[in-house]
């Protein structure tokens, strides 16, 4: 099935992090790879299916890591976290800022680790999750740590600005539209050409 040299892949793999969700599910939908999972995910899918032919299935959470229907779960410290019951949304913000601190805010790496509690069948409490939360923020703040590949917007951002410290945020943003438009159309080029 795969037609793409090694450097090609890569260059895939990393031009892929350019695409939004919309543009990724409509790619994995035509090819009949299900997509309503996380984006790197989705690209983990497409890139196995790139060099296998081989559509992988949805990843299933665990039966412990799901709301039971009709049960209450209320914005407490010790009330776990599972899916079908936590939202991402302002009251529970406000519950996480009180547990936390004003500055907290709803984060990838935050939404990433709880997702990775679930799959581990071994779902957070809300004073794990503040816990993780406050310490990571704490580390991220002394190491100036690398956001993640798929958070393409963020890696650019940090360098543009860190190579044109005088540039206005007007032309940081016509910087992002102009590299994201070239790394979509390699991204498209080279899945077109592995098929």
């Amino acid at each position: 099935m795969n037609s793409l040299s090694n450097q090609d892949l890569k260059k895939l793999f990393d031009a892929l992090h350019f695409m939004n969700m919309k543009e990724l599910r409509q790619w994995c939908t035509t090819h009949g790879i299900p997509s309503t999972e996380k984006k790197s995910t989705l690209i983990e899918k497409i890139m196995h299916f790139v060099k296998t032919g081989i559509i992988l299935p949805i990843e299933e959470l665990p039966a412990i890591s799901h709301a039971k229907k009709g049960k209450e779960y209320p914005l407490h410290e010790e009330t776990v976290i599972l899916f079908g019951s936590f939202k991402n949304d302002l009251k529970t913000r406000n519950f996480f800022k009180k547990l936390i601190g004003k500055h907290f805010h709803f984060t990838a790496f935050g939404i990433d680790w709880i997702h990775e509690r679930w799959q581990e069948a071994n779902p957070p409490t809300y004073k794990e999750f503040a816990q993780m939360w406050q310490h990571e923020y704490e580390q991220r703040k002394k190491s100036k740590a690398q956001p993640k590949k798929e958070w393409a917007l963020l890696t650019f951002v940090q360098h543009y600005q860190e190579n044109n410290p005088n540039a206005s945020k007007q032309e940081m943003m016509m910087a992002w539209k102009k590299e994201r438009e070239l790394q979509v159309k390699q991204a498209q080029e080279l899945l077109k050409k592995s098929l």
